[in-house]
């Protein structure tokens, strides 16, 4: 489980509070994070308070803080944000701080302990502290930031599971992985770095100029004899790669199956060995090198390293059909209100729709 909410989303891909997962390609962040027109509007018209409730109350730049976040992990996805990411972002934020004020000391012992638990395996997805604080400050974090909002998210979904009644036990998480064996065989993956040299406009997507062209077909000819003589890879890509969702992090991409990235990205990447460097690899994108830093065999995940994540899934599940209730019914007796006209509209559109949505599933296929 990856955070999910607040800043400490989508630091490897996707973006904040959207519904199901978003496919990392890996391939290219084509837009540079913006300027942070969210702060700016608060150091024009300060902080004023956009929600209250009892025992709590939400800042203006509480929310731009989420805002930016969102918007920038939008944008190194090459993605438009949805129109209703600011009432989505405001109605979890509400949601979390309506569930800490219900939070027990158990709960915010077993949240520190997941934030904790989180925090460590998304460290250990890094090959060093320095390249994941590298990815952090891209995203204009730090780890404290990220800790700190972890640690409200879990003690939150403690208090959430608790309110709920929420006890998944191991002989449910054995069955469903009984029935569900073929989700656990893990195909053959790669863990490896790569340097892109883009031959089109991030922005339009349009080819560049056959000079410029030329002159990068040049330059990555040049770091292949570097990287071959002995200079760092991943010191080479934070210096010259125009991927900015891997730059920052030396090159280094999560691992990845075949069928999800560009064919010619993965017959190149799938034929390397170990630690080998490819040829340059012409996508649409552009010029590539690749490293390979692992070679990961086909296996099929044990019961006791899946049941975890599969107790989550079925957590998750029960909590997606009660949610909604358990949260409007706390709203009411927080008696929180919010307090900004517009948004408190924006609000109110989007749980209509998130309601009339929910309705619509259940009418449909549950869980």
């Amino acid at each position: 489980m990856k955070f999910t909410v607040l800043l400490g989303a989508a630091l490897l891909g996707g973006a904040l509070f959207t519904r199901g997962a978003t496919q990392n390609a890996g391939l290219p962040d084509t837009n540079a994070a913006a300027s942070n027109p969210e702060a700016a509007m608060t150091a024009l018209f300060g902080n004023p308070t956009i929600v209250k409730g009892k025992g709590f109350e939400i800042k203006r730049g509480d929310l731009d803080q989420v805002l930016a976040a969102a918007r920038t992990n939008y944008r190194l996805a090459n993605r438009q944000p949805p129109l209703d990411l600011e009432p989505s972002v405001l109605d979890k934020l509400i949601e979390v701080e309506c569930l800490k004020q219900t939070a027990t000391a158990a709960d915010k012992a077993a949240g520190e302990v997941e934030a904790q638990r989180q925090y460590t395996n998304l460290l250990a997805q890094f090959r060093t502290q320095e390249d994941f604080e590298h990815l952090l400050k891209a995203r204009g974090m730090t780890v404290e930031d990220l800790k700190a909002k972890a640690l409200e998210e879990s003690v939150a979904a403690a208090a959430l599971k608790r309110g709920l009644g929420i006890n998944i036990s191991d002989d449910d998480a054995k069955s469903f992985y009984n029935t569900n064996s073929a989700e656990f065989e893990q195909p053959e993956m790669v863990h490896a770095r790569h340097l892109l040299l883009l031959t089109i406009d991030p922005a339009t997507h349009s080819p560049l100029t056959t000079n410029t062209v030329a002159a990068k077909r040049k330059q990555i000819e040049d770091l292949r004899a570097r990287i071959v003589g002995g200079e760092d890879f991943g010191t080479l890509a934070r210096q010259y790669s125009e991927d900015p969702g891997s730059k920052a992090n030396g090159g280094e991409l999560p691992n990845f199956a075949r069928g999800q990235m560009l064919q010619e990205f993965e017959a190149a990447a799938f034929a390397l060995n170990t630690n080998q460097v490819s040829d340059i690899v012409t996508t649409k994108f552009g010029y590539h090198l690749i490293k390979v830093i692992e070679k990961i065999p086909a296996k099929k995940i044990d019961f006791a390293t899946a049941k975890d994540d599969i107790k989550e899934l079925l957590s998750r599940r029960q909590i997606h059909k009660q949610e909604a209730a358990y949260i409007l019914k706390l709203r009411t007796d927080l008696q929180v209100e919010i307090l900004d006209a517009t948004l408190k509209g924006e609000e109110a559109q989007f749980q209509a729709a998130a309601a009339a949505a929910q309705a619509a599933e259940q009418t449909g296929t549950n869980f």
